[in-house]
């Protein structure tokens, strides 16, 4: 079929992507021009010390650059001239650094719109983390910033660096070293200890922001910026809380697609949360959720800031591996079992060495060798055995990664061992780690090592640990990969009933009470298909009598009352009743005990359910909770009455598949017994992932489902039924976010299915790109002339790289959307839009093959793109389209896209979107 595939020529616009225009941020974190407002130079104070930093980094000498000092007290800084306010400078600055007391700071804003200054950074504090006095001084400061356009970093931060453009607006004592990573921290004083501690280890970076409060720039704009700055390689992050989940994700996903990213949270335990809540003002939120979401953006989560670096570094080194089974070479065997320890302690498996690799290494090594796993290749080992030993390990398929250890010894100098080892690691694809022991400080071996690529570490365990980074960056980036959507792609599967979902909330609401029913909840499930079984609610005994019949023997008889939760503490729960007797004695004795027991508790009757009896059964807990920051979270663990005490449970994000619910149970221990033991069989896993999916699509679909406590759920080797369920609904709010706007992360638009009827007859399925399809966009690019190719890049591009094709595939549908067009399984067709800079209007492009032209598909597709731009919030759609491209022109006027402006050849078109 590919051999037949269509030649395709482009009908289009360009969608920038290979020199893409300056960020709208750059005068911000990578200004050209400063002036600090507030430079004195009285000893001690913020201003001079400030100020001292600028002029040592050089800005003046980086592209023209200056640096002016602001102050009405003086005529001259360290001898440079001093201006009373901002707009007394004859040539405007990209930024003003500000280090004003606090009371002062919003006229200086003022006085910066009024100047055509864009970019702030307020060092000053005494804002929002001082208590309500200081956060209407803080909303006094925001709002003059958005009437004149002014972004702003701050307040209470230590400040930002850039170190290719020679700036060091900070009061820091230790300056950045220039480098591939980019720090963002909320703690300055974080800030400031991992500066000092990174200049010891040699370790650079292009870039150093501190958040501080974060009145206006967050994380999700510096990540933005980050993402598309060709100089950082890796980013590192020190968090405590954010305010707008929804962008921190976005972004976060969108630069872990591209270059590791790597997070220290904290505020793990209640404590240092309330500690960090009180520090930045931001929601902290739950820890375990906090991670679930790291877990889900790609990214890579760690407890100290050693690890921070320890993570970027095994990171950036470009070599991933493609599994977790790691070797150890040492030539020491205490260091060796102290590796060991630390892989069984970081969950790292290790490596099985093959029959074929023994075999070889008894050729290459003296008989005392340890014949396994870890390789001690013995003390008086020379420099060719750790060469033989690296190689041979390496070369195994059942090796993943290697680990080499360097004790030292006066056989061996440790430069030559790394040489050794650096050369046996060339041509492999493997990740390659070092733990030269002894010395701690810079010396020629470790720059040896780090020159070929191979990162090391001081410590068996440093190294092992920092080996686990690059095992979770696989297994995170794994879940970054799936776009789970908010309801089911199987076109036969059964739609959920959300009219009936209403009427249960609607009711609830005329009654005036946010817990439903316990047969209200199963009717909710019901309405999704969830496994559940029959519910009847009755109110005396002749109707418990009545629907137990109708239910079959044996029965279960619940209490029914708004007012108890767990009703079996209260003798709610009447189980195994045999026959009609048992039923209405067991009505009676319950009703009289839990009025004694409950005496103001509204007790409106119980409900009737068979008895459900499973062979090999086991309970387990599916949840719902709101958290503050990321909203709906699904949780999956042990059930029964014991949930409490015995505390298993792991968290996840909705939207769930198949996949990240097999996920989310693999992370609990009750999994183990699910999975089966002994001669007890497995329980249904793909029934329980069913229900994890199907509780995901209920969430994605009700945003005023607030809380679910579905326990037990019973699984069994033949299925798995919902035995008891508990939901709260939210019946205050009357309007919620369109777009799944109550959630953190946006599913896949399944609602963005359909087809398109072209011309000739043919139905053409058209749907949202996912990341499994880059090997089809792949395909559909390798098909285009290199006349094509040119019209969509702008210039001759051989071939999309494989950063290229994870843009283009793995897309943030809260913001970006790629349309594609499908026959025999095959692009035919593309069309997608991405957010400009500003935020509020979005680039398009189209591309369609040749033998699709001039039937309407084109012209169908784009304008879908632009309703589905229009959903999305954008006011125009806005592309640029080489004047020789006459069918594009066309196109684009015939659905309402007027030219807006040309430059040189090129046209550039917009539509309002309405």
């Amino acid at each position: 079929m590919l051999g037949n595939a269509p030649r395709t020529r482009l009908i289009c616009v360009k969608l920038q992507c290979m020199s893409p225009p300056p960020h709208y941020l750059q005068p911000l974190l990578a200004p050209k021009s400063v002036a600090l407002v507030g430079a004195t130079e009285r000893e001690g104070a913020l201003g001079a010390i400030v100020w001292r930093n600028l002029a040592a980094a050089g800005l003046k000498e980086h592209g023209g650059g200056s640096l002016t000092p602001v102050n009405p007290k003086h005529r001259t800084v360290f001898g440079r001239r001093a201006y009373a306010r901002l707009t007394d400078l004859a040539r405007q600055p990209d930024l003003a650094v500000v280090v004003t007391p606090a009371h002062a700071v919003e006229s200086v804003i003022s006085e910066a719109a009024a100047a055509g200054v864009k970019a702030a950074v307020i060092l000053t504090s005494g804002f929002g983390e001082t208590g309500a006095a200081g956060r209407a001084l803080q909303d006094a400061v925001l709002a003059a910033a958005r009437r004149g356009g002014v972004r702003i970093i701050g307040p209470n931060c230590l400040g930002i660096m850039r170190t290719d453009a020679g700036l060091n607006a900070t009061f820091a004592r230790t300056p950045a070293r220039a480098g591939n990573l980019a720090l963002v921290s909320q703690s300055g004083a974080i800030c400031g200890a991992i500066l000092d501690w990174a200049a010891s280890a040699e370790v650079g970076f292009t870039s150093v922001v501190s958040l501080g409060g974060a009145m206006d720039v967050d994380f999700g704009e510096v990540l933005d910026f980050l993402v598309a700055d060709e100089a950082t390689d890796a980013i590192l992050m020190y968090v405590e809380g954010i305010r707008d989940a929804r962008r921190y994700l976005s972004a976060l996903r969108a630069a872990a697609r591209v270059k590791p990213v790597v997070a220290l949270k904290v505020g793990r335990y209640a404590g240092g949360s309330r500690a960090a809540s009180s520090h930045t003002g931001a929601l902290v939120g739950s820890d375990a959720v906090f991670d679930a979401a790291l877990r889900r953006a790609g990214s890579v989560r760690v407890k100290t800031y050693t690890q921070l670096f320890a993570a970027a570094r095994v990171l950036a080194s470009g070599r991933l591996p493609q599994g977790e089974r790691l070797a150890i070479v040492t030539n020491g065997g205490g260091p060796g079992v102290v590796a060991a320890d630390s892989a069984a302690e970081n969950g790292v498996p290790l490596a099985t060495l093959s029959a074929e690799t023994i075999k070889l290494l008894d050729q290459e090594l003296p008989p005392q060798w340890s014949h396994g796993n870890p390789l001690d290749i013995i003390g008086d080992a020379p420099a060719a055995r750790f060469g033989a030993a690296t190689k041979a390990a390496l070369a195994d398929p059942g090796v993943d990664a290697l680990l080499a250890m360097y004790s030292p010894v006066a056989v061996t100098e440790p430069e030559a061992a790394a040489l050794a080892v650096a050369d046996a690691a060339r041509g492999s694809g493997k990740p390659v780690l070092a733990a030269w022991l002894g010395d701690i400080n810079p010396n020629a071996s470790r720059r040896m090592l780090e020159s070929r690529g191979i990162p090391n570490f001081y410590t068996p365990e440093n190294a092992v640990e920092a080996f686990s980074f690059l095992c979770a960056h696989r297994r995170n980036q794994a879940l970054l990969m799936q776009a789970p959507g908010a309801a089911a792609r199987d076109p036969d599967a059964a739609a959920p009933d959300l009219a009936a979902a209403r009427a249960i909330r609607e009711q609830a609401m005329a009654q005036g009470r946010a817990l439903l029913a316990e047969h209200e909840s199963k009717a909710l499930l019901a309405a999704f298909g969830l496994p559940v079984p029959a519910s009847i609610a009755v109110q005396d005994r002749a109707g418990a009598v009545a629907a137990a019949r109708e239910i079959g023997f044996p029965a279960v008889l619940k209490l029914h009352s708004p007012d108890i939760t767990h009703k079996s503490d209260v003798g709610g729960v009447r189980l195994s009743l045999q026959n009609a007797e048992m039923v209405a004695s067991a009505f009676d004795d319950m009703m009289v005990h839990v009025r004694k027991l409950r005496p103001e508790a509204r007790i409106e009757g119980a409900v009737v359910q068979p008895m459900l009896r499973f062979a090999h059964s086991r309970e387990v807990l599916v949840g719902v909770a709101s958290d503050a920051v990321f909203g709906p979270v699904l949780s999956f663990g042990a059930g029964g009455v014991s949930v409490e005490a015995v505390r298993d449970t792991a968290v996840a994000l909705p939207p769930l598949n198949a996949l990240l619910a097999r996920d989310l149970m693999q992370r609990t221990r009750v999994f183990r017994l699910l999975a089966g033991y002994r001669d007890v069989p497995a329980a249904d896993l793909d029934g329980l992932a069913a229900i994890l999916v199907g509780v995901s699509r209920l969430v994605c679909l009700l945003p005023w489902v607030k809380e679910m406590d579905l326990n037990p759920v019973l699984a069994h080797p033949g299925g798995a039924v919902i035995a008891d369920a508990r939901v709260v609904v939210d019946i205050e709010t009357r309007r919620f976010p369109p777009r799944y706007g109550h959630m953190a992360i946006h599913p896949y638009p399944v609602e963005l299915e359909g087809e398109i009827r072209v011309r000739d007859g043919r139905a053409v399925p058209v749907r949202p790109i996912r990341p499994e399809d880059a090997e089809r966009e792949k395909r559909f690019f390798d098909r285009l002339s290199e006349r094509s190719r040119y019209q969509r890049f702008m210039q001759y591009l051989p071939q999309l790289s494989a950063r290229m094709l994870a843009r283009f595939t793995q897309l943030d549908y809260d913001r970006e959307l790629a349309l594609a067009a499908l026959w025999q399984d095959e692009f035919v067709a593309v069309g997608r839009y991405a957010p400009n800079q500003d935020g509020l209007t979005a680039e398009f492009a189209l591309v369609v093959a040749d033998d699709w032209q001039a039937k309407g598909l084109g012209h169908a597709l784009l304008e879908r793109l632009c309703e589905a731009a229009r959903a999305a919030g954008y006011q125009a759609l806005i592309g640029h389209i080489l004047e020789a491209n006459r069918d594009m022109l066309q196109l684009a006027a015939h659905l309402g896209f007027t030219e807006r402006s040309r430059d040189g050849n090129e046209v550039t078109v917009a539509r309002t979107l309405k």
